[in-house]
């Protein structure tokens, strides 16, 4: 009697361990459950975090990298002289140096020189921008209207627009750079236009066609939609250029236009 007694606690003993185990490898196999859930949404959540933040700066590294040049441009007084322009400087280097301690300091902690000559990159038909440190050929003939062709030149420089004149001929100049379909194909184009908006009313524009310079100084600029292209048919009674970009920098969503004439020396 005693034996069976003992037997039976003995086996609603077990039953209670079985239980027991059960009930935590049920529990184990739960938090084992939850946690993969949350590992997995975790790695989702940070795979989409730094998705969106390689996005973020393939988009906007080149116009941030391009402000940052010309930010210590100017802190160090920086000058861009085009070739043509070296015999007539009114300054030197030395007394730039002696006339900015700070920025001579930093350009030389950095190794920039305070003066760089700009020598149109190709002298059949470039464009050099001083104040900005731009020097660009352009692809003449360009069709604004076939992506195609406007893409594959914008790779290449700055894009001289179908149908408008060409220096010289006392006409209107349309150039264009920095277009393209979608906002983060933006800084795979030719970034030379990223700081037009700095141009101000007098500075100087350069354009170089079949060896020849031509002068051109700014008017004025304006910010259009897209779908405002009426500027590419401007009539003018003088030589006229029209530089546009894409704006703000590293979008798509509003054109920058500069707008500037010749002037003859």
């Amino acid at each position: 009697m005693v034996v069976q007694f003992r037997l039976g606690i003995l086996m609603k003993n077990s039953t209670k361990l079985k239980k027991s185990h059960l009930i935590r490898h049920h529990i184990h196999r739960l938090k084992t459950n939850e946690y993969t859930r949350i590992l997995i949404l975790r790695t989702i959540g940070n795979f989409l975090l730094f998705s969106s933040l390689f996005m973020i700066v393939k988009t906007f590294w080149q116009p941030v990298k391009e402000e940052l040049i010309y930010f210590v441009n100017v802190k160090i007084q920086k000058k861009y002289v085009i070739a043509d322009d070296q015999q007539r400087l009114s300054f030197n280097k030395d007394s730039l140096y002696q006339n900015n301690q700070t920025g001579g300091l930093l350009a030389k902690a950095f190794n920039i020189k305070q003066v760089e000559i700009l020598t149109p990159v190709d002298p059949n038909f470039s464009i050099v921008i001083p104040k900005i440190g731009a020097n660009a050929k352009v692809q003449s003939n360009i069709d604004a209207s076939d992506q195609n062709i406007y893409l594959d030149a914008l790779n290449k420089g700055v894009a001289h627009t179908l149908g408008t004149a060409f220096p010289g001929e006392g006409g209107h100049i349309f150039l264009f750079a920095h277009s393209t379909d979608y906002f983060w194909n933006v800084s795979s184009y030719n970034a030379i236009f990223y700081l037009l908006y700095k141009l101000e009313k007098n500075d100087e524009v350069n354009i170089f066609y079949k060896g020849q310079r031509y002068v051109y100084k700014v008017i004025g600029q304006e910010v259009v939609d897209p779908t405002q292209v009426q500027y590419l048919t401007r009539k003018t009674n003088r030589e006229f250029l029209t530089l546009q970009t894409c704006w703000p920098p590293g979008t798509t969503l509003k054109r920058l236009l500069i707008f500037a004439v010749r002037v003859f020396e």
